[in-house]
């Protein structure tokens, strides 16, 4: 049953003049995508001169390899803007690809060699010079193909005048923000309780290309195609095939307070490891990684939702100075089937899950309650689909229909809150519409893919239909002049940005990087 912090809390943003504060919730995605060629081969090509510089366009980058596009949307309060947003820039990019297309699965297309996934070059500053040390030190200690994973991922903010509302009827810190980095720390805690729940629903990598796994091992079964697939995998992304970290599972980081937090990561970017330190920092002039720590930086850090505070600083010191500004939620698999790797249902449905997770009650996490939570995701993306699935709880075996069916009577209250709010029934109608996922595990994304892979010949034939689909659907769609003419002078004021940047003094890199750390 769920519990909350303060009774009357829910009741005065379901039904009193506190409902509208939450048209001012925050939202913005970012969503990352592998160039290929019409093979469906990774692209070893650079990324295109008419994307603008990635290290400086606010919207168009790339993430870790010179292949990998992240398309990042403005935050906005307007509902619809995120979605809106990233399909314009689908349809401005997609021409300028040539005949290459975008990669619609998480799970990479055809690899070669690990040596050959080209690391992302941001150019001679400093500032690019980091960012490309970086990359190399992520491809030493975990090899470049887990790097070609994509996902998307969700930024989520409440605005001040509901702090200070919930600070009426919720009491806590006295200073506002301090309130507020109290209180997402809370909705951080019951994510990671509760979090389990998305990937069930949206999920949408349970088969990869045999290629991804470079040579080892592994139990999962094989179908024709070259093509590896978890018979009720949900998200084969999220398990240990994809985001592990051997250092990381022994990190310790507590999300039980905002203090704990961001001195676990200071710590880890400052704790040598005898692994890393044996690959060595440098080699003459050439840097390997950043530095021989647990973590090179913060970014390093793989958690399923993290505070973050923008800015130019670390990002530990920046919450620890300035405390959370918002949460990235990083659950997301790309959806294969929507030609912007999103559905529209995904955000509609994570305020409603946020926010329950704000509201109720989140006492500090265990290591034993940590296991559980971890043991449960486990279980969701390798085995999800599966009749008869149990998770823990409390310490028990339950059945995982119940539990689900439970997590979505829990949500209805928000549901309606963010229905009152915001007029008509579109929270509601996306609960009920995804509810239906529960007891038919044949409905969810994981199993439409799967379905589709076993039809169209394997995993690299079927998602290179989708892709070139996708292609097609996107170079079909007009872009209007106004949104034309706005990305085409963003990309050209990158251009100067970088052009600006370069022409400064760098001094040596060896002090940017101790200037990062101090």
């Amino acid at each position: 049953m769920l519990k909350f912090t303060c009774c009357d809390a829910v009741q005065q943003f379901l039904t009193g003049a506190q409902a509208p504060l939450l048209r001012g919730i925050t939202r913005g995605f970012e969503r990352e995508c592998l160039r290929v060629d019409r093979n469906g081969q990774l692209a070893r090509t650079p990324h295109p001169a008419a994307l603008g510089s990635k290290l400086t366009h606010p919207w168009i980058t790339t993430d870790y390899s010179e292949a990998l596009l992240e398309f990042i949307t403005p935050p906005s309060s307007d509902p619809q803007f995120p979605l809106r947003f990233l399909s314009d820039i689908h349809r401005y990019v997609a021409p300028l690809l040539g005949d290459e297309a975008m990669w619609p699965s998480s799970m990479p297309c055809a690899l070669g060699m690990d040596r050959d996934i080209p690391i992302a070059d941001y150019g001679p500053s400093n500032a690019a010079r980091f960012k490309y040390v970086y990359r190399e030190g992520l491809s030493l200690r975990y090899g470049r193909k887990m790097q070609t994973i994509a996902g998307a991922h969700y930024n989520w903010s409440l605005p001040a005048d509901f702090w200070l509302a919930l600070q009426d009827c919720c009491p806590g810190p006295s200073d506002v923000q301090d309130y507020a980095s109290e209180r997402y720390f809370g909705l951080i805690r019951n994510f990671l309780r509760f979090g389990w729940l998305v990937p069930y629903l949206f999920g949408a990598s349970p088969a990869f290309c045999e290629s991804f796994l470079q040579g080892q091992p592994s139990d999962l079964p094989v179908l024709p195609g070259g093509t590896r697939y978890g018979p009720y995998a949900t998200s084969l992304r999220m398990s240990d095939l994809g985001y592990h970290n051997r250092a990381q599972a022994n990190l310790n980081v507590s999300v039980n307070s905002l203090a704990e937090y961001t001195q676990a990561l200071e710590s880890a970017i400052r704790t040598p490891d005898p692994f890393y330190e044996e690959i060595g920092v440098r080699e003459g002039a050439q840097w390997k990684q950043l530095n021989a720590n647990l973590l090179q930086t913060e970014s390093e850090f793989y958690a399923a939702i993290r505070p973050k505070r923008t800015g130019p600083d670390r990002p530990a010191k920046a919450l620890r100075e300035r405390g959370v500004e918002y949460v990235e939620m990083r659950l997301f698999d790309l959806n294969p089937f929507i030609d912007v790797g999103i559905a529209p249902e995904q955000s509609t449905f994570a305020d409603v899950l946020l926010l329950m997770c704000l509201f109720r009650d989140s006492p500090p996490i265990t290591s034993r309650e940590q296991s559980e939570n971890d043991e449960n995701k486990r279980r969701v993306v390798n085995h999800g689909r599966q009749p008869g699935l149990h998770l823990l709880a409390h310490n028990r075996e339950q059945a995982f229909r119940p539990l689900a069916h439970e997590l979505f009577d829990d949500m209805q209250p928000f549901a309606d809150m963010l229905d009152t709010a915001y007029g008509g029934d579109r929270y509601d109608a996306t609960l009920r519409g995804l509810r239906q996922r529960i007891d038919h595990a044949d409905s969810t994304p994981s199993a439409r893919v799967l379905a589709g892979v076993m039809e169209n010949g394997g995993f690299l034939n079927y998602t290179l239909q989708q892709s070139q689909q996708h292609r097609q659907q996107l170079l079909a769609q007009t872009l209007d002049p106004a949104s034309s003419a706005r990305f085409a002078s963003s990309i050209q004021s990158s251009l100067q940005a970088q052009r600006d940047l370069e022409q400064q003094a760098q001094g040596s890199f060896e002090d940017y990087v101790a200037r990062y750390y101090a």
